[in-house]
């Protein structure tokens, strides 16, 4: 049997809001082998504003390959991969593509690159832009207009949402969710909207495998960050018929909706997801990368501290991120996706460092402290203002802000009444 010649499609990618040329992308795929090489555009390599905007990229000229080191990796370079959808968003493509295939079954399976280049432009995550060969943004509206929904329509991305969940969506449900989902993420149902201020926000639905309300609880994660002192992004429950939507405040773009360019801890570290890798790695990066390295080590020690405190265990390196400062230099962009979980052994998913293994106590974290620059001393104070924060759960969970229901504080008391706090108050009393 003959093997089909490689096809081969190439797409222009370009930068921030006034979309400046960045480079070419070109997508080479044959039977199920899939690669990329980007090369940098010769305007931006003379631009005395250039930086590399992906760690595993050279700032220079020429073709750069790039191939999935495994096969749950991407077969894009990091930064680029950051803006693919997440879990929810291919969920939706693939629905919708099957679902054309039945009356076109002539239609070729999905790539790699269409999955790219189903993110709206308006709503793609951190700076970097698509566009073809004549010129036209990839999935982009008339002018004027947005693809990316307001929030008075959640109801309207609510119940589509349900439907591909339920597995009885329609062709207008599919329709109507393409495009809209975000790469911030994993599994759970959410989209990108456009908030009452015009600001880009994520909103987070409940799932019909819920067994504890997870919207409210991932706000309240959130609220309880800022007030153990770390940068986060801002959340609020928005109720809908009874039923509790997160919606949560994007950080990749500044109040003129200009776009900020981001990239992954994953991305800024050129990990594998096959590989275990460390919070010290992180700390290596930000001394090499950051722009503001001291603040920032502090900063990710705190918020090490506060994820063991509320059992935040889905602390992946997709789930820290970057964003651009100048010059190619970079800072830890707010916290984001972090959650309660209850029904979770305290065991982080990114190790502390690679003699140590995963986060399991505080004291495995004070020992730590120098290596992200802090004393006992300052440790210690940190120490303080998180558990305060935590040990303050109820109270924020039965404010306006969240809204859990007094029956409901049990379903999270496990993330937050534990052996670890109690460690940290006997700590902080002697």
């Amino acid at each position: 049997m003959a093997i089909a010649p490689p096809t081969r499609q190439q797409v222009q990618v370009c930068i921030g809001k006034a979309g400046l040329p960045l480079g070419s992308l070109v997508y080479v795929q044959q039977g199920r082998r899939q690669n990329c090489a980007f090369a940098y555009d010769e305007t931006w390599l003379a631009n005395p504003e250039r930086f590399n905007i992906s760690a595993d990229l050279q700032l220079m000229p020429g073709h750069q390959s790039h191939k999935a080191a495994s096969p749950h990796d991407s077969v894009f370079h990091g930064a680029i991969a950051d803006t693919v959808p997440d879990a929810w968003g291919r969920r939706v493509i693939a629905r919708d593509h099957a679902k054309r295939r039945r009356t076109a079954p002539k239609l070729p399976p999905l790539t790699e690159l269409d999955y790219l280049l189903a993110v709206d432009d308006f709503s793609r995550v951190g700076a970097l832009r698509l566009r073809d060969q004549n010129g036209t943004w990839h999935r982009t509206a008339a002018e004027g207009r947005r693809t990316t929904p307001p929030i008075i329509e959640l109801e309207h991305i609510y119940q589509a949402s349900r439907a591909v969940e339920r597995g009885q969506e329609t062709a207008e449900d599919l329709r109507y969710l393409q495009g809209k989902g975000t790469s911030l993420g994993g599994m759970r149902p959410k989209c990108t909207i456009v908030d009452e201020d015009g600001r880009l926000a994520i909103g987070k639905f409940p799932s019909l495998n819920d067994a504890r309300s997870v919207t409210r609880g991932e706000v309240l994660a959130l609220k309880l960050a800022q007030l153990a002192g770390i940068d986060s992004a801002p959340a609020r429950i928005v109720t809908m018929a009874e039923v509790p939507v997160a919606v949560i405040r994007r950080f990749d773009r500044d109040g003129d909706d200009g776009r900020i360019p981001y990239q992954s801890a994953a991305s800024l570290l050129q990990a594998s997801r096959e590989e275990d890798r460390s919070y010290t790695e992180i700390a290596d990066a930000i001394r090499s990368h950051g722009h503001a390295p001291t603040q920032d080590l502090h900063e990710l020690w705190r918020r090490l501290v506060f994820n063991l405190l509320i059992t935040n265990v889905d602390d992946h390196l997709q789930n820290h991120g970057f964003l651009h400062v100048e010059h190619g230099l970079w800072r830890l962009a707010p916290a984001f996706d972090i959650n309660p979980f209850p029904d979770k052994e305290r065991e982080s998913k990114t190790w502390l460092s690679e003699e140590d293994g995963p986060v399991t106590d505080v004291n495995m974290l004070l020992a730590r402290a120098p290596y992200f620059g802090l004393d006992r001393k300052q440790a210690m104070r940190i120490l303080a203002k998180v558990h305060a924060a935590v040990l303050n759960w109820r109270q924020v969970a039965l404010g306006a802000g969240v809204g859990l229901r007094a029956h409901e504080l049990d379903d999270f008391a496990a993330a937050f009444d534990h052996g670890q706090i109690e460690a940290t108050a006997a700590l902080l009393e002697g």
